[in-house]
């Protein structure tokens, strides 16, 4: 690979998760601005759509930073960043339906999320290992070392597949509830649709630039072995 095209490969790699952050940032501090008609908080709309589920269980707890919100599937919380939790908006509102959306899937046993979770532990261990076995390869040419770390690399990237569906679906999940729940208006909606799929693009830039690296390494590997 020439100079030049290292130089756009590393910008497109850089510029791929800037440019999701930019649209998830500026897209949620606009509607974190547009009240929401219900004049329900965040914690008030999980709640709802919790105790609508049969999942009166779950508590709905409050957690620091920002866009900090997530469900715990070991803890069996939602837990939501204190703009949401408290706050009155459209983006509070959507963030809040789509981590109980990861609620209802933890309780449905959705076949995406569980092997997902199990994929947690390895992708961690994989992650850290699979570095040291591609640094080793290069550094001192050793095509089978690259392989391996090529490999560990490459369960990352399937995690970060697998997470797509699973963040997807949390969030058609959360905009059927809100609609059917009468939790916004109709013309509410979309504007809750535009903060969803700008947040989920976050996990698409990821995966893109996973996909892209092991790419690299793939071609790296193949030029050693032809060498």
């Amino acid at each position: 690979m020439s100079i030049q095209m290292y130089i756009i490969y590393f910008l497109v790699v850089a510029l791929i998760p800037l440019w999701a952050q930019y649209r998830v940032k500026s897209t949620y501090s606009h509607y974190s601005k547009v009240a929401i008609r219900t004049g329900l908080t965040g914690a008030q709309v999980a709640r709802q759509i919790l105790d609508a589920n049969g999942l009166s269980h779950v508590p709905v707890q409050e957690t620091g930073g920002v866009l900090s919100d997530h469900y715990d599937p070991r803890k069996k919380a939602v837990f939501l960043s204190s703009a949401n939790f408290s706050g009155r908006s459209i983006a509070g509102t959507a963030v809040a339906a789509h981590e109980v959306g990861h609620a209802i899937q933890d309780a449905q046993n959705y076949s995406f999320m569980r092997f997902r979770s199990a994929l947690v532990p390895i992708t961690m261990f994989s992650s850290n290992a699979s570095w040291v076995f591609l640094i080793i390869g290069m550094l001192a040419t050793l095509p089978n070392m690259m392989l391996i770390g090529i490999v560990l690399m490459a369960i990352g990237v399937l995690f970060q597949l697998i997470t797509l569906p699973v963040e997807f679906d949390a969030s058609k999940r959360a905009l059927v509830q809100i609609n059917q729940l009468g939790l916004v208006e109709s013309d509410e909606l979309p504007q809750a649709r535009k903060v969803l799929s700008a947040a989920a693009m976050t996990y698409v830039a990821a995966m893109a630039v996973a996909v892209l690296e092991l790419l690299r390494l793939v071609l790296i590997f193949t030029g050693m072995n032809r060498n």
